[in-house]
């Protein structure tokens, strides 16, 4: 006859108990949230109403400011103490008509240190007299418009080349009035290019060409 083998206890349910259903397990811890019964968001209505409080101020702010008057400007005048009279300057080429001008740089041969300098750099103009018809060369430096040449040109003067440059010329004035006084001066005077430097060269002549015929007549 085999023998038995002893089954396990089996649990009981307790006598009166509701056996549990299968809905019971999805039964949401804070049952009241289904309903609408949760904790108000108190955060987002504070915000609102700072936002609110924050309008209502701008626009009283506002409507004070339209409430206030415009203030009237100030319509000062002042009259000048010293009454400035127009003054015209004169340059003393009023009577001259300028038959040349170009751009040049001028240097002077000081003999005392055997030495060039520098005495300018501008335009140099031959300004021919309406009167008398003779013609003078003046250059004026840039920016001062002082004067660093001024000599009328001479039948005698001549235009010798400097030495390894085809844009420069070097001359010898027995009278240059630059600085005042009558002065002897060794000038050399270069220009951007040969094509100035030839077309002063000829300007130059014609005017030595023309006040030789002033001379002589």
């Amino acid at each position: 006859m085999p023998e038995e083998k002893p089954t396990a206890p089996t649990a009981t349910q307790p006598e009166g108990a509701a056996a549990p259903t299968e809905g019971a397990a999805a039964i949401p811890k804070n049952v009241f949230s289904m309903f609408g019964g949760g904790k108000k968001d108190t955060k987002s209505e504070e915000a609102k109403g700072e936002e609110a409080k924050g309008e209502d101020a701008a626009a009283t702010k506002e409507n004070e400011d339209d409430d206030k008057a415009p203030e009237e400007e100030a319509d000062v005048h002042f009259e000048p103490l010293v009454q400035l009279e127009r003054v015209e300057v004169k340059t003393n080429e009023e009577d001259e008509d300028t038959i040349y001008k170009e751009r040049a740089k001028l240097f002077r041969f000081h003999k005392d240190i055997n030495e060039w300098k520098e005495r300018g750099t501008g335009d140099v103009k031959f300004l021919k007299h309406k009167t008398t018809g003779k013609v003078r060369l003046v250059m004026r430096r840039d920016k001062t418009l002082k004067i660093c040449a001024n000599h009328f040109i001479s039948p005698e003067y001549r235009l010798s080349p400097n030495i390894g440059s085809e844009r420069s010329w070097v001359y010898n004035v027995t009278a240059d009035i630059s600085e005042g006084e009558p002065e002897a001066q060794t000038l050399a005077i270069r220009f951007g290019n040969k094509e100035n430097a030839t077309k002063f060269k000829e300007e130059f002549e014609a005017a030595q060409k023309a006040n030789k015929e002033k001379e002589s007549s």
